[in-house]
């Protein structure tokens, strides 16, 4: 029995045997996490500005799969942001998140504290995840452009929710090789997961060929030599004396005219609301859910089971008293109900303070 083979040592046997028919060298695989590596670097500094929180990514593993690993690897949902080149390079990757870190996220951009997960994915999660990783990528994009001596953009990220069972986004085909670069993200005290890139093999190439061997990519001005430019303080006209040309280029400038002024520093005691500010406009476009509660009651099950048509149930509120205002399940606002036309409605009369809201949660 001590010669059998443990399933682990089987399946390392197989990823020897798969290595050596990989389609990217060790080389190429250590030029991709060195591509990520830096671009996941400022990624991670513009996240941390987004939540308000410390952020690290880890030195990504780069590794070759195929769409059917992926999904025996990872049953689950997960949320795919596809970013896709538009200079610089051509070509189309693809961000997996869990859904669960989605939602966490979403919840820091909007001021929580990252434990409002509940729920199921809707259009704010994927507008924020969209919006977060446009912020993300653009930065890394930055970054890039200076490791590759050229320009490098995107178009605007798109989010979906996806399983790997269901969903098979973009080009990738059942059998091809697809690279996977996953890193370790990291939001203190929060968030603990992962983020992986799938890239297709055929773009990872693109990349590792331009970081290897690079084009001719330098911009135009760099190539072209600036014309020597004679210094004038050393033309000398021969048809002046030398004796007058030493005691001209002898005269010194008077210390007494230079103009001197103190350094002046900007004050940093500036309204720290300016960041702030900027993160919230990141978000404008998110739409959010506005429930108006009338009131609230508590009935024993047997009471339930006997409600019919004309059961009257009297709630914990006066008629004429306000009613709350509740938005993305927080309540920020007291209110009145008003008729508008045939409908509905409510006038706000009175904004909740955090303190109370989070009293009232």
């Amino acid at each position: 029995m001590s010669d059998m083979l443990s399933q682990e040592e089987i399946d390392a046997l197989l990823k020897g045997n798969n290595e050596d028919n990989s389609p990217l060298t060790p080389e190429e695989i250590d030029a991709l996490g060195e591509i990520g590596n830096i671009s996941m670097g400022t990624s991670a500094t513009t996240l941390f500005t987004l939540l308000n929180n410390k952020v690290t990514i880890t030195t990504p593993k780069v590794s070759v799969m195929t769409w059917e690993e992926l999904v025996r690897q990872y049953p689950l949902p997960y949320v795919g942001v596809e970013v896709k080149y538009t200079e610089g390079f051509r070509g189309t990757n693809l961000l997996i998140l869990k859904e669960d870190d989605v939602k966490t996220i979403t919840d820091l951009m909007m001021g929580g504290d990252g434990h409002n997960i509940g729920g199921e994915i809707n259009d704010l999660h994927l507008s924020a995840i969209g919006e977060a990783m446009n912020q993300m990528i653009g930065s890394s994009s930055t970054s890039l452009s200076s490791m590759f001596n050229k320009s490098i953009n995107i178009s605007p990220p798109k989010a979906f929710s996806m399983s790997f069972k269901d969903s098979k986004p973009m080009n990738f085909s059942f059998n091809d090789s697809i690279v996977r670069v996953a890193f370790k993200m990291e939001v203190e005290g929060i968030l603990n997961s992962e983020i992986m890139q799938l890239i297709p093999v055929d773009f990872a190439k693109q990349m590792v060929k331009e970081l290897l061997h690079p084009s001719s990519n330098e911009p135009q001005e760099k190539k072209t030599k600036k014309k020597e430019i004679p210094d004038e303080s050393r033309i000398v006209d021969k048809s002046i004396p030398q004796d007058v040309m030493h005691e001209v280029s002898g005269n010194k400038p008077d210390k007494n005219s230079i103009n001197v002024q103190p350094v002046q520093f900007e004050a940093f005691d500036q309204d720290n609301n300016i960041s702030d500010k900027e993160n919230i406009d990141l978000i404008m476009d998110v739409p959010l859910e506005i429930t108006v509660e009338l009131g609230r009651t508590k009935r024993l099950i047997k009471d339930i089971l006997e409600f019919g048509p004309g059961t009257v149930v009297e709630l914990d509120r006066l008629a004429g008293e306000p009613v709350d205002v509740i938005v993305n399940g927080k309540f920020i606002a007291k209110a009145e109900v008003v008729v508008i036309d045939e409908s509905f409605g409510v006038r706000i009369t009175d904004i909740i303070s955090p303190n109370k809201r989070l009293k009232k949660s």
